[in-house]
């Protein structure tokens, strides 16, 4: 993905926040470049079933980019776990900030 979000983050299986069942994405032609996130099963495989993937998403895809990867929308809301404590289950090894924060200091250094 070319996200100025997603910097460095390449091949993270992270776990996220899911509020909700909705959101499903569908997609025709040519845009499977701009696949910036995917549903992984516990195996960090893409995968079409539920839970893993809880909307159903064509191509598990959690988010996409735009080209220039300034724009980037996805369905989960790593808003929300961006501490480790407010995940339901992390690894042991996290500390206080979970990998998500890497999303938001991201952002920040890309302004400025």
């Amino acid at each position: 993905s070319h996200s100025i979000f997603l910097d460095g983050m390449q091949g993270s299986v992270i776990p996220i926040a899911i509020a909700h069942g909705e959101g499903r994405a569908i997609f025709t032609g040519e845009q499977s470049n701009n696949i910036a996130l995917q549903y992984v099963d516990h195996s960090a495989n893409p995968t079409q079933s539920y839970p893993h993937n809880p909307n159903g998403s064509d191509n598990a895809v959690a988010g996409v980019s735009n080209d220039s990867g300034r724009v980037t929308i996805m369905m989960p809301h790593p808003e929300r776990v961006i501490r480790a404590v407010q995940n339901s289950h992390h690894p042991k090894d996290w500390d206080e900030r979970s990998p998500w924060m890497r999303m938001f200091e991201n952002a920040r250094a890309w302004v400025g």
